[in-house]
């Protein structure tokens, strides 16, 4: 009965009602017709032999295909397994492989690269194309229309329905397993910390592959209006949000920053605006000073992770509560059913009392089940008692409000957008000239941070920055490729082995050697 589609079955919805807008493409869906999609595509799914449990990725760029997907593999009770179209090859078939993806959606651009390692993907049968003609590919198009009478496979809150890969500290991705009862809880925490309403219309910036895509979809689960931007962009966010009179806008650092350094009179495009949401990475107390000041407009400042549907279990700030931001710095209170608690990053074990500082611990109804076919891994973070060690360090006061000081792991967020430095150096390494590297974050206004490589050439040799980005372009993710190259004689190593990137971090500052 579970099941996280029949949100848009709900009776109280009138089926003309706007539900999403793809303003690029100028593309509406009512309720109505996002249902009929969902159903057809669902259905086009289950007559090539996708059942209950099983993997289908899916390999777009944020779109009305993104959307209708997810609820099609969710309606036949299969798996979705998101990725971003900036994946590279090798980073799409570790997704493929190893959730075991039995089909993959995507568009002509995408089968390009899934056509190239389709070889080395053993359980991948179909895929299916969403636009145009993909040489061995299913059309999207050539998909039925369901009955209207079609329904939701029967699941269970405890059903998997999606696997969110999320990297850990030795770089493997990892696949955070979420529910069909995780997501729903989540829709709820996000609507009742949004105070989320039929009449509001939310502009969402955040990647569909990722699950910041989950206030786009709090805010059909309130009966509302989700307008769809593919990226962000300054003067096209004002924009859509006259045109549309938007009430929740997505947020993030670096979109928080514009707006305070926006031309005069900005403040006027966003009058429609009620609450601007703010995540995935440190908001600087002075860029939110300057924000509150100048368009007196409350900010959720939310804290979540991948493994919790962002504050399906986490925190934010609530815009009735002004009491959270005074000091510009927290992260607000527990959402819902949330439970946060400080513990001993040596002994998690240990719950610290108010104000001493230790790893955040989360738990709640949005917590995953543990990560996909990683027992070890699930085990080392996903605690018996139902905690969930989050690798990031904070406190809280006495009157629970929850504040972020550092990261356990030396994970990078720059933009909301997740970089894991083993990752990277392992990329890097392979570089013929390079005999050593580290990677590692550096402040940054706008983006949160930046990503630097310091690196340790081979004799003779020389690297300048253009070199090195060209180099990972073709092995990366262009979010994750360093920013800065700072050439160094040798990396401080604790004992000649354990990388201390704190030191490197430390020494950036008024180095001859950056690049």
């Amino acid at each position: 009965m579970p099941n996280v589609t029949t949100l848009l079955d709900a009776k109280s919805v009138p089926a003309a009602k706007t539900a999403f807008i793809c303003p690029s493409r100028t593309e509406t869906y009512s309720y109505g017709k996002l249902r009929d999609e969902m159903n057809r595509v669902g259905l086009g799914l289950s007559k090539l032999g996708i059942k209950k449990g099983d993997r289908v990725c899916i390999y777009l760029d944020s779109s009305p295909e993104y959307l209708i997907s997810y609820f099609a593999i969710w309606r036949i009770g299969a798996i979705a397994v998101p990725t971003n179209i900036v994946y590279r090859g090798e980073e799409l078939l570790h997704a493929i492989n190893d959730a075991g993806a039995s089909a993959i959606i995507t568009d002509s651009q995408g089968a390009n690269i899934v056509t190239a390692i389709r070889r080395n993907a053993p359980t991948l049968s179909h895929i299916i194309c969403t636009n145009g003609s993909c040489n061995g590919s299913i059309a999207w198009k050539s998909f039925s229309p369901a009955p209207a009478t079609m329904r939701s496979v029967n699941c269970t809150t405890d059903d998997i329905c999606h696997i969110q890969y999320t990297a850990g500290t030795t770089g493997k991705p990892k696949g955070a397993m979420l529910t069909h009862g995780n997501w729903m809880t989540a829709l709820d925490a996000e609507r009742e910390a949004l105070r989320l309403r039929p009449d509001d219309v939310y502009l969402g910036i955040y990647p569909m592959g990722h699950v910041g895509l989950s206030w786009g979809l709090s805010t059909l689960r309130a009966g509302g209006t989700y307008i769809m931007m593919e990226r962000f962009e300054l003067e096209r966010y004002l924009g859509f949000t006259e045109q549309y009179k938007v009430t929740v806008l997505a947020g993030m650092p670096p979109v928080i920053h514009s707006l305070v350094h926006s031309p005069p009179g900005t403040e006027k495009r966003l009058a429609s605006a009620r609450v601007i949401i703010s995540g995935g990475g440190q908001l600087l107390p002075i860029v939110w000073e300057a924000f509150d000041h100048r368009y007196h407009i409350p900010v959720a400042n939310s804290y979540g992770l991948s493994e919790t549907i962002v504050i399906g279990s986490g925190t934010t700030t609530l815009p009735e509560y002004p009491n959270l931001t005074m000091n510009y710095q927290s992260v607000g209170v527990a959402v819902g059913y949330t439970e946060v608690m400080i513990v001993d990053a040596d002994d998690p074990e240990k719950e610290l009392a108010f104000g001493e500082r230790g790893e955040i611990a989360l738990r709640g109804p949005s917590i995953a089940k543990g990560y996909w076919n990683m027992p070890d891994a699930t085990a080392a973070v996903f605690r018996h008692d139902g905690w969930f060690l989050t690798g990031d360090i904070g406190y809280l006061d006495d009157g629970g409000i929850l504040y972020i000081t550092d990261r356990k792991k030396d994970m990078i967020i720059m933009s909301g957008w997740k970089i894991y430095p083993t990752e990277v150096e392992n990329v890097i390494i392979q570089h013929p000239v390079i005999a050593d590297v580290a990677v590692f974050g550096i402040p940054d206004e706008r983006k949160g941070e930046v990503p630097v490589a310091a690196v340790v050439l081979k004799p003779g040799s020389s690297l300048t920055k253009s070199e090195l980005e060209s180099y990972c372009r073709d092995h990366l993710a262009g979010y994750k490729i360093p920013h800065i190259l700072m050439i160094v004689d040798s990396l401080p190593r604790v004992h000649g082995w354990k990388l201390l990137r704190m030191t490197l971090r430390e020494s950036f500052v008024g180095s001859s050697l950056v690049q």
